[in-house]
């Protein structure tokens, strides 16, 4: 009786990332997938089930991952808004790293597909309303440290920053030049000083 290979499932995780990040979700091919994650073909469908539930699986361990770090990143003590300043220069930070940028256009390959996947729509709006109520509940603190102005609008704030967080993405995909994702993020993060 033959063994099935043992493969780490975290490590082909992070390279199904690079794959549909690459390729897109429609335009990732079963070879594309197989040849990317080294696995084969019979590991794929007994350990994730079908491509789309790889993706699901993916899309969400990306987004949980890096929505955990933001999280973390705002319930740092300290300046809120350093916390948040910090958030958005390491987002660019990865976005401008060859290696560690590939996985990230998986969100991409993630948001086209939400108008066609309830079960994915549902992921995100759920994963927003997460990162919102965070960055509310820091810029709610940062007001109280007397670190924002009183007139600002948390809750708006709170949206924009979150959805801006998201457009970085776009950002990279559209541009090769890394000054651009640094003046973004410098623009951002001007509305921290309104």
């Amino acid at each position: 009786m033959g063994r099935s290979k043992e493969f780490d499932k975290t490590l082909v995780l992070h390279k199904a990332m690079e794959v549909f990040g690459h390729y897109g979700y429609e335009g990732t091919s079963l070879p594309n997938l197989l040849a990317g994650l080294g696995i084969a073909r019979q590991s794929l469908y007994d350990t994730y089930g079908t491509k789309r539930d790889l993706f699901l699986t993916a899309v969400k361990h990306y987004a949980n991952e890096k929505s955990a770090k933001v999280i973390a990143y705002l319930e740092r003590p300290g300046s809120v808004k350093k916390n948040i300043s910090d958030i958005f220069l390491e987002a660019v930070a990865v976005l401008q790293d060859e290696l560690r940028r590939k996985e990230c256009f998986i969100m991409q390959s993630a948001i086209d597909q939400v108008p066609h996947d309830a079960q994915l729509a549902q992921f995100f709006n759920a994963d927003i309303a997460r990162i919102e109520e965070a960055f509310y509940e820091a810029l709610l603190k940062a007001k109280q440290q007397n670190e924002l102005s009183a007139h600002i609008n948390l809750e708006m704030l709170a949206r924009y920053l979150t959805h801006a967080r998201y457009s970085l993405t776009q950002a990279a995909k559209l541009s090769t030049d890394p000054k651009v994702l640094d003046d973004i993020a410098a623009v951002i993060l001007t509305t921290l000083e309104s």
